[in-house]
């Protein structure tokens, strides 16, 4: 595949580009946001190009939105068997708008919603601006793999429930759901007669002999108490363009839909339609190029965390780019998502703005180019004695210029990488006071990285 050595980019590189990922927290290296590192496919890149040089920027023609509903609706059968008319498919925002859009149109008025947890933040923050009680479910771990709790969905909906939110693949588990799951899910579903919101954004991103299966395909009884979301914005880099579709899949749905989808389309750029509609029918190739890349990432990865964080454990993700980490194993409590930018300039999530079952966990995002996913290892376990649970960086200066307790270079990495380039990590007395109870007196602190003001207007992007 011709694309760019994504090796080569730096975090330099990343930080000119100015993203959200790369400039909230200044001097870190950007893992909290759902979004990749590598770039435009060519082909969207051209089609973008061509379009400004048309001044295609006034309001949203038919013909554009025509087209993307048909290379929609193309991609989702030749990739995942789901074929539904054209006219079902309708453009929005982004998922999070179609999302509002189900519950305030396809759900009682005031019903709760149901959210299996860990989960993608803002399905959490969002139903109670809609006046709508959150029902996390915990889920629960069996035979390896972490499943739905169906008879705690069932409880759900019989206390009052009435939308399931359904995240496949999964964020942040990386979760790909099998087709016997969904069928499962389906039914309990069918029996409550709820509402499912399916966000398959991440569908283009699965692994191996994995394959993504669209909720709605499972049974007829699915394809009727469901609203789909979709986009390009994930795979193909465009989460800024402001384009998703909602894929309705039975003939009611779509007539609601025609009584106020009028109005639900506003706010769609016609960038993210004309980035979309190519994504969808000429970027497969530089797709299967990043997902091979990525694939890579997710077992370098779990290489990394064995290698130099004993005690933690990674979900290797089946699908996404998005990984769980647990440390609950390890000595280190409160918000892991902050510890880990002060302390090892790793910008990460905390996994309790995930819901009360991420305590102990973190959401690290892996779509980086390789030399800064190795960067972001270079946090090991202090050996000195009593602390050998807890995390300290490999720059700490115990562990980099008096050895280990017997004043040997621990594992032989004194010395080992330097800094990104422009970090503000710190020459970290603080954090060997807290991980191996030594505080070199000669040493101040670099001030620590923090957001600039301003920055939680939105706290948790997805």
């Amino acid at each position: 595949m011709d694309r760019p050595d994504l090796d080569a980019i730096t975090a330099d590189e990343l930080r000119e580009r100015g993203s959200l990922k790369w400039t909230t927290f200044p001097g870190t290296i950007g893992a909290f946001v759902a979004e990749m590192d590598f770039g435009l496919a060519p082909e969207v890149s051209q089609a973008l190009h061509a379009s400004l040089d048309r001044a295609v920027t006034g309001y949203l023609p038919p013909a554009l939105a025509d087209g993307l509903a048909t290379a929609t609706a193309d991609w989702y059968a030749d990739s995942f068997g789901l074929r539904v008319p054209d006219a079902w498919v309708h453009h929005v925002p982004d998922v999070l708008a179609a999302f509002e859009l189900t519950m305030d149109h396809f759900t009682a008025p005031g019903s709760a919603v149901i959210v299996p947890t860990p989960a993608c933040m803002p399905f959490l923050e969002v139903p109670e601006l809609h006046g709508r009680e959150v029902v996390q479910v915990p889920s629960v771990e069996r035979d390896g793999r972490l499943h739905i709790d169906l008879d705690a969905v069932e409880r759900a909906f019989a206390d009052g429930a009435g939308l399931f939110v359904l995240c496949n693949p999964h964020n942040p588990l990386g979760t790909v759901y099998r087709r016997e799951e969904l069928e499962a899910l389906a039914e309990v579903v069918g029996r409550a007669g709820g509402r499912v919101f399916s966000d398959e954004i991440h569908a283009p991103i699965v692994y191996g002999e994995g394959r993504h299966v669209p909720y709605a395909s499972v049974s007829p009884a699915a394809a009727a108490h469901t609203v789909t979301a979709v986009s390009a914005s994930k795979a193909w880099n465009l989460a800024g363009l402001k384009c998703a579709q909602v894929i309705l899949t039975n003939e009611a749905d779509e007539a609601h839909w025609q009584t106020f989808g009028f109005m639900a389309g506003h706010g769609t750029a016609n960038l993210g339609v004309i980035g979309n509609t190519a994504a969808y029918t000429a970027g497969r190739r530089w797709l299967d190029g990043v997902v091979d890349y990525l694939d890579g990432n997710r077992r370098l990865l779990a290489e990394l965390v064995a290698e130099h964080l004993p005690g933690v454990r990674v979900t290797v993700p089946e699908g996404t780019y998005i990984a769980w980490m647990d440390f609950r194993a390890t000595a280190l409590t409160g918000d892991l998502g902050e510890w880990y930018r002060e302390h090892a300039g790793v910008a990460m999530t905390d996994g309790l703005a995930c819901g009360a079952v991420g305590a102990g966990h973190t959401r690290f995002v892996f779509a980086l180019p390789r030399p800064l996913l190795r960067e972001c290892s270079a946090v090991n376990t202090c050996p000195l004695p009593g602390r050998t649970a807890m995390p300290c960086t490999l720059r700490c200066p115990v562990c980099t210029t008096r050895g280990d307790a017997s004043g040997s270079p621990r594992n032989g990495l004194v010395g080992h990488a330097s800094p990104v380039a422009g970090s503000t990590r710190r020459s970290f007395p603080a954090v060997v006071a807290r991980s191996c109870g030594f505080v070199p007196t000669a040493l101040s602190p670099v001030p620590t990285s923090s957001a600039p003001a301003g920055s939680n207007r939105r706290r948790h992007p997805p």
